[in-house]
């Protein structure tokens, strides 16, 4: 606990003044808290829905269509016909591609050090990522066979991972921890998908010198990262000028920090165990320079990282995209068109039935082939609980829902149909999480075989990361 230590008192927020008590503590505590994101991309959901229906609702559409002009004389421009961009697209084409980067950081720790590395173990969430992208995708177009509503088929294959954690994380003691990895590594291949599909289906009008210039940028990272060129700024400049290239080539702009995500070294340029014992009352000023390399590079560049950028954009980044992005005029006649819209029908049950039925499904399909075991103490009850868990599609449904339309009419049908699976699907995974009970006596179960019970393997660095 802050201020408990002898030494913390020396700092403003371990100090006994009245405002570190009563603001800086208690903040520093809630940020702590796992589920701590996801309650504040709802309270930027709430905001935005009752600014957006309130009499001061031509504020919200003003402020977010506010223009943005960020250029370099007439070489370097944010649009790519030489136009400012808005706001609300400044906060979806600039902030997203760091909190894609973040993804990104994910992918490869999980890839590399994470349950994504262990073939039976990273089975399970890859069927029931599949499950949940394809079925979903069907069912919404199943309402949607042709027209202009066709294309918003990727909207309901997310899974917001702010969101479903944070609903998770409010069950506490009564999801083990390993559900808790397997919803993430879930989450994570959903992720991946998600990327493929808006690099595949949602790009059009490629500029293919733009295109050049990016793929010879990630060679660049690619030669840096091989030679062990560990500077940060030089990496940041390439991400800069990557991002840029795929704005200007027609790929969106996410990609670029997908891109550099993956791209990061996820393994220390030190072994830890082996670093020689620092004695503090014999440093000097090189010594101590010398040391903090050393601890420094004892953890991969992926992880520092991840670690910097992690609260950014799950306190900041994402809370600003639900605000400038949730705020839909909910309006008798919206209502009216949302309850016949047959979009709003695809996204509602895409998400809600679609992903229980994929997730589920594709999970016991690879149980019964042996391909993949159960999380240590979960029950098939559990998995179902964490399918409709994976029906909260809210950030990145309401990213893809931009990119499939155009028109603000379909894009508040979609956004309606968005925000009310995410309400009941996580009503009903939660409902269902509370009814699951840890087995008595097995833990895991290998297609239908007792296993004995064990704690969930987890990496060091993973749990350290948690922590």
């Amino acid at each position: 606990m802050v201020g408990s230590g002898s030494d913390t008192g020396l700092t403003w927020l371990g100090s006994d003044r009245p405002l570190a008590r009563a603001v800086g503590r208690p903040m520093m505590r809630f940020l702590g808290i796992e589920a701590s994101g996801g309650i504040l991309l709802m309270v930027a959901t709430v905001v935005a829905l009752v600014w957006a229906n309130s009499p001061w609702s031509g504020s919200y559409y003003d402020f977010w269509h506010t223009e943005v002009n960020l250029s370099v004389g007439d070489v370097i421009s944010l649009d790519a016909n030489g136009h400012s961009l808005n706001l609300v697209g400044f906060v979806n084409d600039v902030l997203m591609a760091v909190f894609f980067f973040v993804v990104g950081l994910e992918i490869k720790r999980e890839m590399v050090a994470g349950e994504l590395q262990r073939l039976r173990v990273a089975a399970l969430p890859v069927f029931a990522a599949i499950g949940g992208m394809v079925v979903p995708a069907l069912i919404f177009l199943a309402f949607n066979r042709s027209g202009p509503g066709s294309t918003g088929w990727g909207i309901p294959m997310a899974t917001d991972i702010a969101f479903a954690v944070g609903v998770v994380s409010l069950l506490g003691r009564r999801v083990p921890t390993s559900l808790k990895i397997f919803l993430l590594s879930l989450a994570i291949v959903d992720d991946i998908g998600a990327i493929l599909v808006i690099a595949i289906f949602y790009t059009s009008n490629l500029a293919m010198d733009w295109l050049l210039v990016g793929v010879a940028t990630m060679v660049a990272v690619a030669l840096m990262t091989r030679a062990k060129v560990w500077y940060t700024p030089f990496y940041f400049l390439l991400g800069v000028v990557l991002w840029y290239a795929m704005f200007r080539s027609g790929v969106h702009t996410t990609i670029a920090g997908v891109v550099m995500g993956l791209m990061a070294p996820a393994r220390p340029l030190l072994d830890r165990a082996a670093l020689p014992p620092i004695e503090l009352g014999r440093m000097d000023a090189a010594d101590l320079r010398d040391a903090k390399f050393r601890l420094n590079e004892s953890v991969s560049v992926a992880s520092r990282l991840e670690h910097l950028l992690h609260p950014v954009t799950g306190f900041v980044i994402i809370p600003v995209f639900a605000l400038a992005n949730a705020g839909v005029e909910i309006s008798g006649e919206t209502l009216s068109n949302a309850l016949t819209s047959d979009i709003t029908l695809g996204v509602v049950f895409g998400l809600v039935v679609g992903k229980i039925i994929g997730v589920s499904l594709f999970s016991l399909v690879a149980l019964r082939l042996r391909l993949a075991i159960l999380p240590a103490g979960t029950t098939r009850r559990h998995i179902v609980g964490i399918s409709a868990i994976a029906g909260i599609g809210f950030t990145v449904s309401l990213f893809v829902t931009g990119l499939a339309f155009d028109s603000v009419a379909l894009q508040d049908e979609a956004k309606v149909g968005i925000l009310v699976a995410s309400v009941v699907a996580a009503v009903i995974g939660v409902l269902i999480l509370r009814s699951a009970r840890e087995p008595d006596s097995v833990a895991a179960t290998d297609g239908g075989q007792a296993v004995e019970k064990s704690e969930p393997t987890v990496d060091v660095a993973d749990r350290e990361q948690s922590e």
